[in-house]
């Protein structure tokens, strides 16, 4: 299948109330913020929407509220990933049914496929119940623990996979990832926003990230450098975004830059259980930090 997405695809938080319940009325600011920092997709209940941790009946709400808000303004991508085979295969039936553009999975995690042939089966089986929308096996070995080669699934898949599009990356392996792109018929949208650059490099289309939500502007420099040539100011850019990440991995990462979402302006609200929603000490010492790095100099506009 032909497919190809472009430019910066935010991976949204999922916002929650303070109880921890849905926050669905928020996907509207969500929405407009994403459109008025020229972003062009969502990919949703993901890691950063930690689809993991919500139940597939919140999923499908999310995503339901993602498609009735964005009309089509965003490519819409939904994460079906699951342990559960017959879950994964309700998400990704439900996402063609809400009328998303792409949908996508991420390994089984307790029960890791062992190797090329079981991860193909098992993609295989929950592409099936979405056969209209393109589909995407996506890469992150630090959560899912598998790391087989994307290129090797890539090239299998397509014989058993007839709506396979390709990969979301979200790995160090540049080799495998440049394989990939280079083979030609893949989509390969590349997931590790701290070396875009990097990606760029091997010929990266489409992108889709965490810190998209919070410093698109950021990014945009970064790949416009890179396209007019202007390495070293791609390079300087670039080496602000490792900055402000490094410090978001020093207050666990993902509640980090959820709370930080609140300081721009959008309070997408705690984290669920069993990750830590940072304390108000925390909060205030990560602002500190945030503004002595200059982030909010480039941070997007809500």
């Amino acid at each position: 299948m032909t497919h190809h997405l472009t430019g910066l695809i935010a991976a949204p938080f999922t916002a929650l109330r303070a109880d921890g319940a849905l926050n669905l009325d928020l996907i509207d600011r969500q929405v407009e913020s994403l459109l008025a920092n020229q972003v062009t997709g969502a990919f949703v209940c993901g890691t950063t929407g930690e689809g993991v941790s919500l139940s597939t009946e919140e999923r499908m709400r999310v995503a339901e509220r993602w498609a009735q808000v964005s009309q089509g303004r965003l490519t819409l991508i939904v994460h079906a990933g699951h342990n559960s085979l017959p879950d994964a295969r309700a998400l990704a039936a439900h996402a063609q049914h809400i009328g998303a553009q792409a949908v996508a999975i991420t390994a089984p995690t307790f029960f890791k496929p062992a190797g090329i042939e079981d991860l193909v089966a098992f993609s295989a089986a929950v592409a099936g119940a979405a056969p209209d929308l393109p589909f995407y096996y996506y890469q992150i070995p630090s959560f899912t623990g598998v790391a087989l080669p994307v290129y090797d699934f890539l090239v299998a898949g397509v014989e058993r996979i007839p709506n396979l599009a390709g990969a979301k990356f979200t790995y160090e392996n540049l080799m495998d990832y440049g394989r990939c792109v280079r083979d030609g018929r893949f989509d390969m949208l590349f997931g590790r926003d701290e070396i875009l650059l990097s990606a760029l490099a091997l010929g990266c289309r489409g992108a889709v990230g965490t810190t998209y939500n919070l410093a698109a502007p950021l990014y945009h420099r970064i790949w416009r450098a890179y396209t007019t040539g202007d390495m070293a100011a791609a390079q300087a850019d670039q080496a602000r975004a490792m900055q402000f990440i490094a410090v978001f991995a020093r207050y666990g990462g993902l509640p980090a830059a959820k709370a930080t979402m609140k300081m721009i302006g959008l309070d997408c609200g705690p984290v669920r259980l069993p990750q830590r929603t940072l304390s108000a000490q925390h909060y205030d010492h990560l602002k500190t930090e945030l503004e002595q790095i200059g982030f909010f100099e480039y941070c997007s506009k809500v």
